[in-house]
């Protein structure tokens, strides 16, 4: 029984963890915006909170360097359906409208999450005439 127990936890962390790894951005989607490195001493505390994603609007989380914990919920003030450590080269997507957080596992943790929109969206073109600005 503790064998079959170990098995089913294993086999839930690895579908848990291929969910949002395989979440795939569709092709017709561009990166209109990046986010800066974030350390510890410079992370916006908001990401550290429970936030979503903006309607339309994929986020992708590149771990740098270091680990990095993404807790995936099932609604905002709803419990936690996905944890999951992102290590050095490793990326998760966060769908549109996705409530989230993420922590730090290490202090030398880098990261950053680029955005993308649909190409033709007026998310994209928003965003690029405050570049032209």
């Amino acid at each position: 029984m503790d064998n079959e127990r170990i098995f089913y936890s294993y086999q839930l962390r690895i579908s848990i963890k291929v969910s949002v790894l395989m979440t795939a951005i569709p092709p017709d989607f561009v990166n209109y915006k990046s986010t800066p490195v974030f350390t510890p001493d410079n992370i916006p505390k908001m990401f550290l909170h429970l936030h979503n994603t903006r309607a339309g609007v994929y986020g992708k989380i590149k771990v740098i360097a270091g680990s990095l914990k993404f807790y995936g919920f099932t609604e905002r003030r709803g419990s936690i359906e996905q944890e999951i450590v992102l290590t050095q080269n490793e990326s998760a997507i966060s769908p549109p409208e996705y409530w989230h957080k993420v922590e730090f596992m290490t202090d030398d943790t880098r990261f950053r999450v680029d955005f993308y929109a649909q190409k033709d969206s007026d998310i994209v073109a928003e965003n690029r005439s405050e570049r032209n600005d």
